[in-house]
């Protein structure tokens, strides 16, 4: 398609100029006082209920926060009356549910007019009795479901040996960190009083269920109807002898179980109150803890609530809210790309403190679960939130390598990277990907558990976490080859043996996942066009070899790179931007088919400035996309509007929208072009706008 008429290419190159320095500005004025950024990450009105709901449980007072609470979950409903998974996206039973729940909780009045439609939608769904297990067991601690009704969670899965396939370190970082709290509340089948009192059959949401009279409903399919599928039958059958042996709380070691699991989350507890850096494993710990015999004013739960109300919560405008995860890392590490990206110089004060602000978070201490199943693997990651040294993720590491050997392009201070790059490297699993925690986490299998119905029990390797790691590892290869040309290589070879080997295995990795149609699947954004972006942002360094050690790629995996670029160019939206609606990951043929993003549209750049000069007609067109809905007026000058969420937390079940995607991940495709095209807007920005971290 030929570019949008009104622009040359002197007028494009202004343009791009002018959004390139008006996003700096923007992101300068974000920054915090020490150096960092961290904007909301928005999720669904699930996390906020289930504060509610332990408040609730608790006792401890959330009143003086009650209106903005309210003011929240009223500002996130939806027109026929429910509360959805994202933004424009289908309402949701279990989501409404719990909303519906809190709402009343905090005291708004049934007959108020949000009440009756949500109670409509809930109803015309199936009422209540067609809530995922997490909502079940939620409602089960006020009686509202019989706990028969929820699966069975024998603690003493803590107990077995880190070898067993059904061993805790098995499951994903995520799911490990909230079962074996749920493994203590399961244990208890606590019932905690409602305001019509307590009571283990309660009727205080009856109106939400199409038959009160009947709330034992089976949350798995029929034995019968399992035959075809004997893992999932399996599972069913151990949870009915489960059941039938009273869930084994008689068993001689369920005491042992529950100290193991009091005292696992314990360790775990961050001395700022976090525990895993989201909010389900510290909320289920909280729970855990106090039905331990833990007081609210003893310090791990005093510590919990304190981080739940001043680490996760966000307030403005639309009310109060609970974040599902805080990610101040993540964003500080990719608006510093961004910034450089955008030819802000790397010694510029702006970048050395905001570096500075990272390799200050490397984790380097003993912590760790990744260490169970890597113990010869030093560490050296990092990861997403303000307190989490216990689970450091590849993604972030990766992206952060890519920081700091922008930020020092002489690589003068090497150690971090390098520790990063060790630990990166011992991560990496068999298959030749990386997943985004743990090394080997795909027994798949696990995921037909009666309590995994969203299908997240497991960490597998990913396209784009492992083309994140091909790019750092290519770019640094790249610059210490560039620096031994003038003097000796400061990469020792070990490093790029070991990197070189573990990029050739990626790459077949990589083209094993491509789609037959081009693209490849985003299993931490929305979706095929991030997956696509982050793999040709990763390849582009391996098309050829900068020495006789690293890896040339082969004609086979050009062809693939060929084939995303020509997707990511046929799916390009009239407008000239992209855009992809979270429903593609449960019908794949809907990729790349939404509204245009400023976030998803500079993914789509991204990839393809890796390849094609600027004056391809596909980026022509996406890049003024972003110059002409980058808002230039008031205090938002220099940002983008963006209400879709782009992130993923699990397909198909929880979404994310990061609030700065759509400020950092356009500053990289204006500077990547800007850059190509000639142009260097942010050089001089030191001396135009004011250094926040110096007020």
């Amino acid at each position: 398609m030929e570019s949008l008429p009104g622009a040359t290419s002197t007028h494009l190159h202004m343009e791009a100029c002018d959004a390139t320095k008006r996003a700096g500005a923007y992101a300068l004025r974000q920054m915090r006082e020490d150096g960092h950024w961290y904007g909301e990450m928005k999720s669904n009105a699930t996390i906020t209920a289930e504060y509610v709901f332990l408040a609730q449980a608790l006792g401890f007072s959330i009143e003086p926060d009650r209106d903005d609470l309210v003011k929240y979950f009223l500002s996130e409903q939806n027109k026929d009356g429910s509360w959805s998974l994202a933004y424009d996206y289908p309402g949701d039973v279990s989501t409404t549910s719990e909303a519906y729940f809190a709402l009343c909780l905090l005291g708004l009045d049934r007959n108020h007019e949000s009440m009756r439609p949500a109670r409509e939608f809930i109803l015309s769904k199936g009422g209540i009795a067609k809530v995922r297990v997490f909502t079940r067991m939620f409602f089960a601690c006020f009686g509202l479901f019989p706990w028969s009704a929820v699966p069975e969670l024998p603690a003493e899965l803590i107990l077995l040996p880190d070898a067993a396939p059904f061993g805790i370190y098995r499951l994903a970082s995520w799911a490990r960190a909230t079962v074996i709290p749920m493994l203590v509340i399961r244990h208890h089948c606590p019932i905690y009083a409602l305001p019509n009192g307590k009571s283990s059959s309660n009727d205080y949401l009856d109106e939400l269920w199409i038959n009160p009279a009947e709330k034992m409903v089976p949350y798995a399919p029929s034995i019968w109807s399992l035959w075809h599928d004997l893992t999932a039958l399996g599972f069913t059958l151990v949870d009915n002898v489960l059941k039938a042996l009273g869930g084994l709380r008689w068993f001689p070691l369920r005491k042992v179980a529950l100290r193991q699991c009091v005292a696992w989350i314990l360790e775990r507890q961050e001395p700022e109150g976090d525990i895993g850096g989201i909010f389900p494993p510290l909320h289920a710990a909280l729970f855990a803890l106090t039905l331990e015999g833990y007081g609210l004013e003893s310090s791990p739960v005093r510590r919990g609530i304190d981080a739940l109300q001043n680490t996760y919560a966000w307030r403005d405008s639309t009310g109060l809210r609970i974040q599902g995860c805080i990610s101040p890392i993540w964003d500080t590490i990719l608006m510093t790309i961004g910034l450089i990206d955008s030819s802000l110089p790397a010694t510029s004060p702006i970048v050395t403190r905001s570096s500075q602000y990272l390799k200050a978070r490397q984790q380097l201490g003993p912590e760790g679960d990744w260490r169970v199943y890597n113990r010869n693997v030093p560490p050296g990651g990092f990861s997403f939130e303000y307190f989490n040294s216990w689970y450091p993720d590849v993604d972030d590491t990766a992206a952060a390598i890519l920081a700091l050997v922008k930020q020092d392009p002489n690589l003068l201070d090497l150690d971090p990277i390098l520790c990063a790059v060790q630990w990166v490297l011992g991560l990496q699993n068999k298959d030749g990907g990386w997943a985004a925690f743990d090394r080997e986490n795909n027994y798949l299998f696990l995921n037909k558990i009666p309590f995994s119905d969203m299908e997240s029990f497991c960490d597998p390797s990913t396209a784009d976490v492992t083309g994140r790691v091909l790019e750092c590892f290519g770019l640094l290869v790249k610059r210490g080859t560039a620096l031994s040309k003038t003097s000796k290589n400061p990469i020792p070879k070990e490093f790029i043996d070991r990197m070189a080997f573990a990029t050739d295995r990626a790459i077949d990795f990589l083209s094993r996942e491509q789609e037959s149609n081009g693209p490849w699947f985003g299993r931490w954004g929305s979706n095929y066009i991030y997956g696509t972006s982050t793999v040709l942002c990763g390849l582009v360094y391996h098309l050829d070899g900068w020495d006789d050690t690293y890896p040339i790629m082969e004609k086979r995996h050009k062809a693939d790179t060929h084939a995303a670029l020509d997707w990511l160019k046929r799916v390009q939206n009239s407008d000239g931007g992209w855009g992809e609606r979270l429903e593609t990951y449960y019908d794949p043929s809907l990729g790349a088919n939404g509204p245009s993003t400023a976030s998803q549209t500079a993914w789509a750049l991204m990839g393809l400035l890796a390849y094609l000069p600027p004056t391809d007609p596909s980026i022509t067109r996406g890049i003024q996309y972003l110059s002409r809905t980058q808002i230039k007026e008031g205090e938002l000058s220099g940002s983008w509007k963006e209400d879709h969420y782009t992130g993923t937390g699990f397909p198909n079940h929880f979404f994310l929208c990061y609030t700065l995607y759509s400020q950092y991940f356009p500053m990289m495709a204006l500077g990547r072009y800007t850059s190509l095209s000639g142009y260097r807007p942010l050089e001089d920005l030191n001396s135009t706008v004011e250094d926040p971290t110096s007020k």
